[in-house]
This record gives C-alpha cells, structure tokens and sequence, in this order.
C-alpha cells in the first residue's frame, strides 16, 4: 500500500504553526486585556493626583509669573524676592532650622531604632507601635502639648520651680531654641520608621565574620554596618529637611508671626487679611518647591555615589 505522504504532512504538520500563532495571539489579547484592567484600577488615583497635586503645582507656577493685578506677565515676584532682605531672611531661616533638626532627628533615630533591634520580638513590636503613633503626632496638638507641658505656666516648668530645681528658668519654648525643640520631636519617629527597616539588612554572620577576622566592634560599624545603612540614612535625612522647610501649622501654633519662616511667610501672603498677595506667596511657594526638588536631587546623587546597584 503506497502512503500519500503530502497529505499526512498537510493534516498534521502544517496546523501546527496556526495553532501556535493562536496561542500566542491570546496571550497578547490576555496581556493587553490586563494592562487595560490595571490602567482602570489606577484611573481615581492618577485623577486625585492631578486635580490635588499637578493641577494646584501648576496653578502656583503660573500665578508666580503675574503681577499683583494678576493680569500682567512679569518676573517682578521673583525680582522682588531676590531684592529683600526680610524674604531672604525667611528662606535662609527655613533652611538653618530644616538642616539643624534633620541632622540631630538621623543621628538620634539611627541610636534608637539600633536599640530597638536588641530587644525581643514582642517589645519591639509594641516599640514599633509607639512610634508609629508619635510620627502622627504634630501640627497644632503637638505645639499646644508643649505649651502646656514646657510653656511660660506649663506643668514641668512650675512643678521644677515649686521643688527647687529651676530647670527651666533659662528656656524659653517661643524662641528658636524651643522651635527646633518641638522640629526635633516630631521628626524623630518618622526617622526611626524610616531607618529601622535597614537594620534588618545587617546579617549575625557578617559580625561574626568580623570578630574571627580580628577585627572589633568599632571596625565592623565603621567598615561594614555603617555603610549598609548609609543609602537609608542619607534618604530618611532628605525626607526630613524636605518635612522641615514645608512644616507649617507646628511653627504658627507654638510662635505665631512671631518669627519669619518661608512658610509662615507664604500663608500670610496668600491667606491674610492686611496683606494679601497671592501672587507673590505663589512665587515663595514655588522657591520652596525648588528646594525640597533641589533636596530630592541631592538625594538621588548621593545615592547613585553609595549603592553600587544604581551605578
């Protein structure tokens, strides 16, 4: 009996291909499909994103370039910033108090949360949560706790005065000194959160490692747990200066008007009612936002500089 063999390869063969190029076609339906499913799911939160954060963004940056009149095109606002001594006093003032507590808030968190890792499970778990809580705590109630706990008639400064230790005789809380008192506090636990996380990196074995290689304590942290908790330190340390320089209803709760910040100075220019300038309030916001960019770029550079990974 003599087999057709081009019909064998006809029936057998040659479907082959068709039925891989339907598979593959499904897949990239299925793959398309799915895509378009998370793009719909991400709808309501590229919606919020530009109506409560680009929208306003850009509505600050085109303001700034508007007379007071808000008809005329100029670069005065800026002009006028450049040339006075009182907003360059508020910028150089945000950026001295910014710097001074995120240093001191990163070199105490790194203390802490290394403290937090020797104790056990369920003590750091309750720890955790405690400080989760404080990094909440800020704004008006946290200036008006320190008013009633370290203020003129607060409760730690009459109950030291009343037993003779006059601890508080010299400090005033509506000072500088007392402002980045109150920075400090409510920039430690959001370090601690931020930086805590690293540590788990550390392994047991790297510091034993280091001890049956001779070296100490000292040496293994300067040489091994320091660098690998660099990148966190110097990103938590941009999260906190850029927290600082935007930090607002903590410094006009605890001294009013009293002194001059960028962003006292920007909500009295755009929501008072002696001297409203809204377009000139737009124009320090958007040197502000320069700022906290200019410190996110820094951030990404010191970055790419310390984690071989992003070289």
């Amino acid at each position: 009996m003599k087999v057709d063999w081009n019909w064998f390869n006809e029936r057998t063969v040659k479907p082959i291909p068709k039925l891989l190029e339907n598979i593959e076609e499904r897949e990239v339906l299925r793959k398309i499909k799915q895509k378009i499913y998370l793009l719909a799911l991400l709808l309501p939160f590229i919606l919020f994103v530009i109506g409560f954060e680009i929208g306003p963004l850009v509505a600050m940056i085109k303001n700034s370039f508007y007379a007071d009149d808000g008809i005329q095109v100029t670069l005065n606002q800026y002009i006028t910033i450049f040339k006075s001594e009182f907003y360059l006093q508020a910028i150089q003032n945000s950026l001295v108090i910014s710097l001074i507590s995120a240093v001191i808030s990163v070199i105490v968190a790194v203390i802490v949360a290394y403290s937090f890792t020797k104790f056990s499970q369920k003590i750091k778990n309750r720890l955790l949560m405690i400080t989760n809580m404080a990094s909440n705590f800020e704004g008006i109630p946290l200036s008006f706790s320190f008013i009633i706990l370290l203020g003129n008639n607060g409760l730690f400064t009459l109950l030291f005065s009343k037993i003779g230790g006059d601890v508080f005789a010299d400090f005033n809380l509506y000072s500088w000194t007392g402002l980045i008192l109150v920075y400090i506090y409510f920039q430690i636990p959001l370090a601690i959160m931020l930086i805590y996380p690293s540590y788990q990196g550390i392994k047991k074995q790297w510091k034993e490692a280091s001890s049956l290689l001779g070296g100490s304590t000292l040496s293994f942290w300067l040489h091994i747990g320091i660098p690998v908790l660099l990148p966190s330190i110097v990103g938590t340390f941009s999260i906190l200066f850029a927290n600082s320089m935007g930090a607002y209803a903590t410094a006009y709760a605890l001294v009013g008007s009293n002194y001059n910040l960028l962003s006292l100075q920007i909500a009295s220019l755009v929501a008072s009612d002696v001297a409203l300038k809204p377009q000139l309030g737009s124009a320090l916001g958007v040197l502000l936002a320069a700022t906290m960019i200019g410190a996110m770029w820094f951030n990404e550079r010191m970055m790419r500089r310390i984690r071989r990974d992003l070289r």
